[in-house]
């Protein structure tokens, strides 16, 4: 599959701070990706480096087969973490507009204006004026506007930040839309439980740079495994069990975190010769539990 983005070594300073040192990845063409860390890591420098708004300091990046964005911005829709409408102009009307600024005929633009605005809910609200719509109509507007042109690559700065559940939803379905519609979608967040839910691959960064890299599965899998265990007996004999790293005993009920190299099997056979165990069952980490060990335990809200 080819890359729909390639980054190489690219720095970024502001006076003394780095906000972005020395970042590589790739990510390949219909995948969905995101950016992860918490707030400050450099999430947003590297989307506006990739979208040709910041030149990087060092490094090159390449975006669908070109050197620049410049020369693909036709074929990519974005959506910013500061958003705004313009607030006099009808929904309708400023949904055509931003078509016809992505290259849509007039008329192609308005007619997808009202399609997909039909699709999504939002017919009644066609005349409206965009200051008069709600917020969750004006969310729904905005993630509209990134794809009304139909773009190969959608870009998604923070698209969960200050959202409430139903709006949460409305983004993360339209997500999965363009997902299935095959197209490259990123989005940057500290939401580790959507980007778990959404995300093909995952990148994370902290203090400007690169700390993990890969598939969902991958990161996850070269994280230490958990045992949950229910037993009956003495706990005090968990804790000195060969292959397990640390024991978090509840009484009952006891979590083992295991070393690389620990075989699953033969811990639980050591279990059962101390104790009566009652039920065991190996769990990968979730990817909050991740990037907690790996920023090592920064708040992510």
């Amino acid at each position: 599959m080819p890359d729909a983005i390639i980054v190489d070594s690219v720095t970024k300073a502001f006076g003394a701070n780095v906000a972005v040192n020395d970042v590589s990845f790739r990510v390949p063409a219909g995948c969905v990706c995101g950016f992860l860390g918490p707030n400050g890591a450099g999430k947003t420098t590297l989307i506006r480096m990739i979208l040709g708004i910041l030149y990087p300091d060092s490094g090159a990046v390449g975006v669908l087969g070109h050197a620049t964005a410049e020369s693909a911005r036709s074929r990519i829709g974005y959506l910013p973490e500061e958003r705004g409408l313009y607030p006099k102009m009808r929904a309708v009307e400023y949904l055509a507009y931003v078509g016809a600024l992505k290259g849509l005929s007039r008329t192609d633009a308005s007619d997808r204006a009202r399609s997909l605005m039909a699709e999504f809910g939002l017919a009644e609200a066609e005349r409206r004026k965009c200051q008069a719509l709600s917020k969750g109509m004006a969310q729904k507007l905005q993630i509209l506007a990134t794809f009304i042109h139909d773009p190969e690559l959608v870009i998604l700065d923070e698209p969960f930040s200050g959202l409430d559940p139903v709006n949460v939803d409305l983004v993360r379905d339209a997500v999965l839309r363009m997902k299935r519609d095959g197209k490259t979608v990123i989005f940057s967040t500290h939401m580790m439980d959507q980007a778990e839910q959404l995300c093909d691959r995952i990148m994370l960064v902290h203090e400007g740079r690169k700390v993990l890299d890969g598939s969902l599965t991958e990161v996850r899998e070269a994280q230490d495994h958990v045992i949950l265990v229910d037993y009956d007996g003495d706990g005090a004999t968990l804790q000195d069990l060969p292959g397990v790293s640390g024991v978090h005993d509840a009484g009952k009920r006891a979590e083992l975190t295991l070393t690389d190299t620990a075989d699953p099997q033969a811990i639980l056979h050591q279990l059962i010769a101390r104790v009566e165990v009652e039920s065991f069952a190996v769990r990968r980490p979730s990817l909050h539990e991740v990037f907690v060990r790996t920023v090592g335990g920064q708040d992510d809200a």
